[in-house]
């Protein structure tokens, strides 16, 4: 797998950076900001005070996504702390910014941010070709610890497509929660960053997890489908305590992009959390103004990431304590649109053959129309090219 469970002093043990990373240091004003070039993950450091610049060159005819994970130490954190991101073209102007904050559990963890240069004909903000700017620094710096945060940094690029599709979002489609996967847990062990999420396809997988802990997981999804999973911790001996917000799941999109987030407390018996319905994944999924609709914009791995609030242990102790996590994927796939030029980093839009081999469905292909279409050889173009940075680890 290409992570690395290396981290900086301070950083809580187990997160995976990605082991390609490239080392970047955040300038203090735009005029010495290092290049963040599109397809490449980085690592940086975030101090307390202050605000951090990086630089972006974009065409003018490419959306650009930018996503920060700030890995914080094991002091100490307040529920609007977090880490604040934002894209800028030259003359300061934003064109997009996005916050992460730690939550009602204020256990530390890794949190992530994302913002967006978007180009549209009709733009009239952040369309010229030319130098951007990624700015980056803590949501509440008076309140927040004292010690330097572990960034990782990763920058991508879409071209637009050949050919004009849909202009707006889809108008209506079913918002009904589905019923979870049921059936028996098969062990999967869950990974320690976005670098080596494990895959996982539709189906029921389970693994331990002690407080303070989060896992990463990957799920292939193709245009036109719809996922949805929820989360399920196990009961404890102990059943006297209550910790806020203790079990939170998040879905990320294939920028890392936070699609949805959802959160329960924990009395030491055993309790769920699900995400909220989605619409199936669609290119003009972009134009809803639902945020969490206009994230399901396109196919590729979308990440499963489940945390354990550390405060879970004052009452509970250290576990470790249980998890299962139900995958559902509904609704066939579709072709997608044809881009212009090539995504960066390559194939980060597609799901190959290769990647849904490597996360088989519980049920097996038989049960999943996606992968039926895949033995069918009904997949996109492109799809057999070899996987990017990132890429599926069997």
């Amino acid at each position: 797998m290409p992570g690395s469970t290396a981290s900086a002093a301070g950083a809580p043990a187990g997160y995976a950076f990605d082991g390609d990373a490239r080392r970047v240091e955040g300038a203090s004003g735009p005029s010495d900001a290092a290049p963040l070039e599109p397809g490449a993950t980085y690592r940086s450091s975030l101090p307390r005070d202050g605000t951090l610049y990086y630089r972006l060159d974009l065409d003018a005819a490419s959306d650009a996504y930018v996503a920060v994970t700030a890995v914080p130490g094991t002091g100490e954190v307040t529920a609007v702390d977090g880490v604040r991101v934002s894209v800028q073209d030259a003359d300061g102007t934003s064109c997009s910014s996005d916050g992460a904050t730690f939550g009602a559990a204020r256990s530390p963890r890794p949190v992530t941010a994302w913002a967006v240069r978007e180009t549209d004909p009709g733009g009239t903000r952040c369309q010229e070709p030319g130098t951007y700017y990624v700015t980056v620094e803590r949501s509440r710096p008076e309140d927040s610890p004292p010690q330097d945060w572990d960034l990782e940094l990763s920058a991508v690029t879409e071209p637009r497509p050949r050919e004009a599709g849909e202009s707006e979002a889809p108008e209506s489609w079913d918002s009904a929660s589905p019923e979870p996967v049921a059936g028996e847990a098969e062990r999967r062990a869950g990974g320690d960053g976005f670098a080596d999420a494990t895959p996982v396809g539709p189906g029921a997988w389970r693994d331990d997890i002690r407080p303070g802990q989060t896992l990463f997981y990957r799920v292939p999804v193709d245009w036109g489908r719809r996922l949805h999973a929820t989360a399920e911790l196990g009961g404890s001996d102990d059943r006297s305590g209550y910790a806020t917000a203790a079990l939170r799941l998040a879905l990320h999109n294939p920028v890392r992009g936070e699609v949805d987030d959802a959160a329960k407390g924990y009395t030491g018996r055993e309790t769920a959390v699900g995400l909220a319905p989605l619409p199936p994944v669609a290119y003009a999924n972009r134009y809803a103004a639902d945020g969490q609709v206009a994230a399901m914009r396109f196919a590729g791995a979308y990440y499963l990431v489940v945390h354990l609030a550390a405060q879970v242990a004052d009452d509970f102790g250290e576990g470790p304590f249980a998890l299962t996590l139900r995958v559902r994927l509904e609704g066939a796939s579709r072709s997608g649109p044809e881009y212009a030029g090539e995504p960066r980093p390559r194939g980060v839009f597609e799901v190959p053959v290769t990647e849904r081999a490597a996360a088989p469905g519980a049920g097996g292909a038989d049960d999943d129309p996606a992968l039926q279409a895949d033995a069918g050889g009904g997949v996109g173009p492109g799809s057999a090219l070899l996987p990017g940075p990132g890429g599926w680890a069997a």
